[in-house]
C-alpha cells in the first residue's frame, strides 16, 4: 500500500513537473512575443536609444532568446525592472526572462527560488568619487557618506566592508541607478558605490566624466546573469544554451557576419553540431535546428556583443579582463554542444 501511494506521488509530481517545464516555452510562443525584464536605464547594458529602441549588453541577451525561440530577436517585449522589484515581476510571471545585471547569489538561487541561466559577466563591487575629493583608496572613505541602491547585494557589501576595516559610512539610499547618479552628482554623497561596470557605465554618461574616479578596490565577487523561475526546466535549458551558444560561437570563431558560411562549410563537428547540421539538439528542448544560429545572427557571439556594447572601442570602455574566453585567460567557458 504504501509502495502505491509513493508511486502514485512520483507520478504526480512527474507530471506536474513535465507540465510546469513547458509552460513558459508555450507561453512565449503563444503571444509571439519574449517579455524580458532588463534594467530601467544602464548605458551599455539596457537603455533605449533616441528612437526608443533597446539596446545593450542584457539587452542582447533577450535579442538572442527571442531569435532562438521565435526566429526574430525583435519579438521582445521590454520590462524596465527596479531592484526592488525585478524579482517579483519575474516569480509573478510579469517577465519571461530577467536579463537586468542581477548577481548570482545562495539566497537568490535557493530562497527566492530564481534559476540561473549562467554568468554574462563577472564583476565587482567598487566606489566612485569626485576627483576634487582627493581620495585615491576606499579606505579613506571613514565618516563619508554613500550613496547606495537598495534591496541590492552592494548594500550588504558595503556594510561587510566597513565593519571588516573598522570604518563607519552614512547611507544615502536611493532606488534606481539613475537617482544614484543625480544624488551623486548634487553633492548629496561623497561616494557611490555599485558595481564596478555600472560605475563605468554611470560615468561615461556624465557631462565631464574626467572630474570623477573610480577607485582601485574591488570588494566583493559579482557574478552577474539572467535568470528565470525555478521550476520550468525546459525553458532554463533554453535561456541557458542559448547564453553558452554566444560564448561558444565567440571561442569557435562563429560570428553574425560568417555563420550563414560555417554552417555549410565547417567540418568542425562542435561548430557543426551548435549551427544544427549534425545531431539533434534543438529537438531536445522544443526548438528546431537552427535555433543556435538565430541566436548569434541576431546581435552577434558574444564577443561582437562586448566590443558593441561596453568594449574598449565605446564610452564605457571596459576591457575584457575577466570576461575574456578562457583560451585567452578570462572565465569565459561554454560547455560542449555534444
Amino acid at each position: 500500500m504504501k509502495r502505491t501511494v509513493c508511486l502514485g506521488a512520483l507520478a504526480i509530481t512527474g507530471l506536474s513537473a513535465g507540465f510546469a517545464s513547458a509552460t513558459t516555452l508555450e507561453d512565449v510562443k503563444a503571444r509571439g512575443e519574449l517579455n524580458c525584464g532588463v534594467n530601467s536605464g544602464l548605458v551599455g547594458f539596457a537603455t533605449p536609444d533616441a528612437n526608443g529602441n533597446w539596446v545593450g549588453f542584457d539587452v542582447a541577451i533577450c535579442k538572442a532568446v527571442a531569435a532562438a525561440v521565435l526566429g526574430d530577436g525583435s519579438k521582445v517585449k521590454y520590462v524596465p525592472l527596479s531592484s526592488q522589484n525585478r524579482f517579483t515581476a519575474l516569480s509573478s510571471g510579469e517577465v519571461d526572462i530577467l536579463s537586468r545585471n542581477t548577481t548570482w547569489t545562495f539566497s537568490r538561487d535557493v530562497d527566492l527560488k530564481l534559476d540561473f541561466a549562467g554568468v554574462n559577466y563577472y564583476d565587482g563591487q567598487g566606489f566612485m568619487v569626485r576627483k576634487d575629493l582627493g581620495v585615491t583608496s576606499a579606505k579613506e572613505l571613514d565618516g563619508s557618506t554613500v550613496c547606495i541602491q537598495t534591496g541590492t547585494t552592494t548594500e550588504l557589501n558595503l556594510a561587510d566592508y566597513f565593519k571588516a576595516n573598522g570604518m563607519e559610512y552614512q547611507p544615502v539610499s536611493v532606488d534606481t541607478n539613475a537617482e544614484g547618479e543625480q544624488q551623486f552628482l548634487a553633492g548629496a554623497c561623497d561616494s557611490y558605490t555599485t558595481d564596478a561596470s555600472g560605475l563605468a557605465a554611470t560615468r561615461a554618461a556624465f557631462a565631464n566624466p574626467d572630474d570623477y574616479v573610480i577607485l582601485p578596490e574591488i570588494i566583493s565577487k559579482e557574478p552577474l546573469g539572467p535568470a528565470v523561475r525555478h521550476g520550468d526546466n525546459e525553458w532554463g535549458d533554453i535561456v541557458r544554451w542559448t547564453l553558452n551558444a554566444l560564448i561558444a560561437a565567440e571561442e569557435y570563431g562563429v560570428t553574425s557576419t560568417n555563420v550563414e558560411e560555417l554552417a555549410s562549410s565547417s567540418e568542425n563537428p562542435e561548430v557543426r553540431r551548435l549551427l544544427g547540421q549534425e545531431g539533434d539538439l534543438g529537438a531536445m528542448f522544443g526548438l528546431d535546428a537552427d535555433w543556435a544560429k538565430r541566436a548569434i545572427m541576431a546581435g552577434g557571439n558574444y564577443g561582437e556583443i562586448f566590443a558593441a556594447t561596453i568594449g574598449e572601442s565605446t564610452p564605457i570602455g571596459l576591457a575584457r579582463g575577466l570576461n575574456a574566453q578562457w583560451t585567452q585567460g578570462g572565465l569565459l567557458y561554454a560547455p560542449p554542444f555534444r
